[in-house]
């Protein structure tokens, strides 16, 4: 059983694995964070296509957060100033405007410094 929330990324791209990388270096949050292909997605209770699709943060009790909301959490994960601008990603319409951007960055990670070839078409939407 974890004990520790996982913030879940895509390994294949250079963009989301410098993006990871950055995140375990500023924030100091207290989770593991690891790329989708290296773990086991069914003992985080998520698919292969959402974990595709977008970040993941899935907490020790199996629930998984995708997107912007997965940056909001590892941001209140943080603390300090960190955990202010989680909360107020959380917030609605700042909730909705995040998604948005999200997904304009996530959708053209492969334009991105780092983002390579696999990057270059956006995953397509989970069921």
């Amino acid at each position: 059983m974890r004990t520790r929330p996982v913030l879940v990324y895509d390994g294949d791209c250079g963009f989301c694995t410098a993006s990871a990388a950055a995140a375990q270096r500023l924030l100091h949050a207290a989770c593991e964070c690891t790329a989708w292909q290296s773990v086991g997605l069914d003992s985080l209770g998520v698919t292969r296509e959402r974990a595709a699709y977008e970040a993941l943060w899935v907490t020790p009790d199996g629930a998984a957060y995708g997107g912007a909301q997965a940056v909001a959490k590892l941001l209140l994960r943080a603390g300090r100033g960190w955990a202010v601008l989680g909360a107020v990603l959380r917030l609605a319409p700042v909730r909705w405007i995040a998604h948005a951007v999200y997904r304009i960055v996530a959708n053209n990670r492969g334009r991105l410094p780092g983002g390579p070839r696999a990057c270059a078409a956006p995953a397509p939407r989970p069921s």
